[in-house]
């Protein structure tokens, strides 16, 4: 890193005397002389004044020839040892024969401290006028007081005689012989540091943010305060420095054959040596470094520092670059962050072209250049041609050379030039094109892109929402209806403004390709999962050609195009379940996928949900109805679109939806869902009836499914479905039909008759009679007594069920057809005919307490054919507990034995016999509880009140005497009967308003 930091100038040659000592007031030199004068020299430029004018105090060392201005002979005694002139206070501080203070520019005497006379080193606290002297082997510390003596605070012993001393803070660093001491200012307490060189003497150099620089031989080591060492490395010195001076950023140190000036930043490499013979002093000025040699002295000027940061940046240095460009003055920021940019930039270009792409992309990200500038570095990404990518090869920032000649001289300008000339020259665009990008170069741009999207996608989106907002109100104004979605998804439509959101899509763009590219899947689903501007065309491409189908999906959907995404996710379903091997793993597809995929475009296209839900309804049927469901797509476009597109799914979709939801489907789809499975079973009945092969008690599933619905499903009309069945079959789906229109006599007469399965008839009285105890308006005890009478008359019921399944009567009719034939029957035919009807005429014992003749049983056995005895007295058996004995007495024939009847009367005789007992064990107990009722009300009726003259009233306080009194329930509470009814009326009057709202 070796570069100009520093001009040699001669100031002055040819002085008189031995030069001992220099000091810096303003743009003066101070020289002690080996004959104790004191030779001050001033710029030839500077107006002459008299040897006694003043010191004229300008800020600076200047670049040109000094000239004696003036002497000051016998100034000390002795040959000064060292001095130091304080800019702040206006003061000169020497070290001859003992220390004394003189006040410039006039050199007037102010003050010489006898006590510090054989002393060999000072330091001075200029900051808190504080003076530390050694002496021997003591260090006395001093404080100037008000500006015109010194006053002694402390003196302390040490080991040996100080050869170097600094403050640091409060403490003081002394170096003693072959060692380094911190010293306690107040308590004089010493800490060792660690041991000094063995060549070199002791060496403290205090630095300017308060630590110190601590020599041992040719190593310069850094401690802090209370010396302790920091971690930030040494100085290496090519050889033990003589002394260091300390001029930001740079270390100046005295060799004996040169100057030697090293970076202050770690490693702190050297800088630049200047050749410098038997130079004897050092001195830190305000704006360079003076080097004192016998008879003349040097100037070690700064070179500007746009000069050094060319130099710099020409010679591949960038780090030591920038941080020179922080030490530019706050004035030029806008100078300082143009080159700082154009440093980065120049930075990430040297990185990336040895390969060091994460440190490029570092330098790239400090520089903010735009993100095409970046991407050009990588022809294999493909971009969208919305852009114009910049070219890498154009560093403007650098070749602003205006810029530059604020602070560079017309030799840092040559310099500037022609070393950007070169850099241009030595960047080949076509070796860039050609050059193949491993792994490492992806990463790093992968990085680079994930820092850099934060803020442009924000960018982007503040941009989309600007242009939502103004839509909307151009919306409102013209009362057309304003969609979202177009506006924030329709790369096509971009408003003039658009340039954030193009950026975004080109970042979006390379970052997918890039991840996908180093092997980064799961990080590429993620990008495209969430909100993105990836440019659609190209991704799509990208995406088909490295078979990343689970990205593609993501991108489609990303940009709505769902059609497609479905459309290729039913093709990776069927490829997957198809079984053929694939020369490439890819993940398992599986068809409930399509339905997650579906779940949130319910509400937004349905229609789309419904075309592509039937590709997956016979495979995943629970999961695609819970999709309509919880969709909210109505119920009846569904259906309709089934109907249309898939019958044969119709059935499963209402089914999966009766039985998830008992309210989910109205009454038109319970209907149509009876119609499906009776066109079902009609035909399979068709079929097995030409085979003749049907059986009344075979049974498919989908005749089951059609019993159970007829049974359980109330909104199917049962009239129409009654004149679809066959007059010769399927009697069992008929007599629950007629159950429905409450013709029970002919639903249990194909139970008896047809069926032959009593025990279905049974079991179809219990429901009627079930259902009528759920509904007490309604009362259905009397349908045993309608299958009793089944039993006992089988001949007469097959002749009725005949007539009626020919000419089939509403339900709402029976009852009145019924009554209107029963007067022209006889009595016998008239009681048959109410209990058939028991439903709708609602049999009361009154109705059938008139007794039969003799004749009765031969009427109902007049037909011919033995009655069904066994099984009517099993009902009884059965069902005692739900039939009215005395009618169901009435309707057995003569004949009947007792001791058959003995399962049904004995249980009924006891239970009413039971009954008898409970209540009149009942009445008892309430006539127990009457008498207790009356004892209480007369106990209370006896109370008596006692009143005497302490008696008071308790609403007015006053006495009750003889006056008409009334007592509250409790017998205690006594008020005059004419408070009572005060309070009464009151009591009226508050509540009248109440009781009018």
């Amino acid at each position: 890193m070796v570069h100009s930091a520093y001009d040699s100038v001669e100031l002055l040659k040819g002085c008189p005397a031995r030069i001992e000592a220099v000091a810096s007031y303003g743009s003066k030199l101070l020289l002690g002389c080996s004959d104790g004068s004191l030779r001050i020299y001033a710029p030839s430029s500077a107006p002459a004044v008299g040897d006694d004018g003043p010191l004229s105090p300008d800020p600076e060392i200047r670049r040109e020839p000094y000239i004696l201005e003036r002497t000051v002979t016998g100034f000390w005694k002795r040959t000064p040892v060292a001095m130091e002139a304080s800019r702040s206070r206006d003061l000169l501080l020497s070290l001859s024969e003992w220390i004394a203070l003189h006040r410039l520019p006039n050199l007037e005497t102010v003050v010489a401290i006898g006590k510090t006379k054989g002393a060999n080193v000072f330091s001075w606290d200029d900051r808190r006028g504080f003076l530390c002297v050694g002496r021997q082997k003591r260090v006395g510390i001093y404080r100037l007081d008000g500006g015109r003596e010194f006053v002694e605070v402390k003196e302390f012993g040490v080991p040996d005689v100080v050869k170097s001393m600094a403050w640091c803070g409060e403490n003081i660093c002394l170096g003693i012989k072959r060692e380094y001491m911190i010293m306690n200012s107040t308590t004089g307490a010493l800490s060792e540091v660690f041991p000094s060189g063995r060549i070199a003497p002791p060496l403290v150099v205090p630095l300017p943010s308060g630590e110190l620089l601590l020599g041992k031989d040719n190593i310069g080591v850094f401690v802090d305060q209370n010396g302790k060492l920091l971690q930030d490395g040494r100085i290496c010195w090519s050889e033990a420095p003589a002394s260091v001076a300390i001029h930001k950023p740079y270390a100046v140190g005295r060799q004996p054959r040169h100057v030697e000036i090293r970076s202050l930043r770690a490693p702190y490499p050297l800088v630049q040596t200047v050749v410098l013979r038997d130079v004897h002093l050092l001195l830190q000025s305000n704006n360079c470094v003076i080097a004192a040699l016998s008879n003349s002295v040097y100037g070690l000027l700064p070179v500007p520092l746009g000069a050094q940061i060319v130099q710099l940046t020409a010679s591949g240095d960038f780090e030591e670059a920038l941080a020179l460009c922080k030490l530019l003055p706050p004035e030029d920021s806008t100078l300082r962050s143009a080159k700082e940019s154009s440093i980065h930039m120049r930075y990430g270009h040297y990185l990336f072209d040895n390969g060091s792409y994460e440190e490029s992309m570092e330098q790239f990200l400090a520089s903010q250049v735009d993100v095409t500038y970046v991407l050009s570095l990588y022809p294999s990404v493909v971009l969208p041609k919305v852009l114009t990518i910049a070219e890498p090869e154009k560093l403007p920032d650098l070749n602003d050379e205006s810029h530059l000649s604020r602070v560079s001289s017309d030799a840092s300008d040559e310099i500037e030039s022609s070393s950007l000339s070169q850099l241009q020259e030595s960047d080949d665009k076509s070796m860039l094109e050609i050059k193949k990008l491993s792994h490492n170069a992806l990463m790093a741009l992968v990085k680079y892109l994930q820092k850099r999207r934060y803020g442009i996608i924000e960018r982007a989106t503040a941009e989309v929402t600007e242009e939502v907002v103004s839509d909307a109100v151009q919306d409102s104004i013209t009362s057309e209806p304003y969609r979202l979605k177009s506006s924030t998804k329709k790369r096509g439509h971009t408003h003039i403004s658009s340039v954030a959101r193009e950026m975004a899509t080109m970042l979006d763009t390379a970052l997918l390709q890039a991840l996908l590219l180093t092997g980064q899947s799961a990080g590429a689903l993620e990008l495209l999962k969430g909100p993105n501007y990836c440019d659609l065309k190209i991704g799509e491409e990208f995406l088909k050609e490295r078979n990343q189908y689970t990205a593609l999906l993501e991108l489609y959907k990303s940009n709505e195009k769902h059609r497609e995404a479905l459309g290729l996710l039913n093709q990776l379903v069927e490829e997957s379940n198809s079984g053929l091997p694939n020369s490439e793993p890819t993940p398992k597809f599986r068809p409930d996928m399509i339905v997650d995929y579906l779940k949130p475009l319910c509400r937004s296209d349905p229609m789309l949900v419904l075309e592509f839900s039937m590709l997956v309804l016979e495979s995943c049927p629970t999961e695609t109805i819970e999709l309509f469901l919880s969709g909210n797509i109505p119920a009846d476009l569904i259906n309709s679109y089934l109907k249309q597109h898939a019958p044969n799914m119709q059935s499963t979709y209402l089914e999966l939806m009766l039985s998830m939801s008992e309210n989910g489907i109205n009454t038109d789809l319970q209907n149509e869902l009876v119609q499906i499975y009776l066109s079902e079973v009609l035909d399979w009945y068709k079929d097995l009836k030409e085979q003749e092969n049907w059986d009344e008690k075979t049974y498919s599933s989908t005749r089951r499914k059609l019993l159970t619905a007829l049974e359980s499903i109330s909104g199917h009309n049962a009239e129409a479905l009654l004149k679809r069945l066959p007059l010769d079959g399927l009697y069992e789906e008929r007599a629950t039909l007629l159950g429905k229109m409450n013709q029970h006599q002919l639903a249990l007469s194909l139970y008896v008759h047809k069926l032959h399965l009593p025990a279905l008839a049974l079991a179809y009285c219990d429901r009627v009679y079930e259902s009528g105890l759920r509904q007490p308006s309604r009362s259905y005890a009397n349908i045993y007594l309608t299958l009793l009478q089944i039993y006992l008359n089988p001949q007469r019921t097959v002749r009725e069920f005949e007539q009626r399944t020919t000419n089939p009567v509403p339900s709402q009719n029976i009852g009145t057809q019924r009554i209107g034939s029963a007067k022209v029957k006889s009595r016998m035919a008239k009681k048959i005919a109410e209990i058939e009807v028991a439903d709708d005429t609602r049999i009361s014992p009154s109705s059938t307490d008139s007794g039969r003749s003799d004749g009765d049983g031969d009427e109902m056995t007049e037909g011919g054919g033995p009655i069904m005895l066994n099984d009517a007295l099993d009902l009884l058996s059965q069902r005692w507990d739900r039939i009215n004995g005395a009618q169901a007495l009435r309707l057995l024939p003569r004949e009947t034995k007792l001791q058959s009847l003995l399962p049904f009367l004995e249980p009924l005789l006891k239970k009413s016999s039971e009954g008898r007992r409970n209540y009149s064990v009942v009445k008892s107990l309430r006539y127990s509880e009457n008498l207790q009722v009356k004892q209480e009300l007369y106990k209370y009726r006896q109370t008596s009140v006692k009143i005497d003259g302490d008696s008071t009233c308790s609403l007015c306080r006053k006495r009750i005497g003889s006056s008409v009194f009334a007592v509250y329930p409790n017998g205690k509470t006594l008020v005059h009967f004419v408070c009572f009814r005060d309070s009464q009326n009151m009591k009226a009057v508050r509540g009248a308003p109440r009781k009018q709202l």
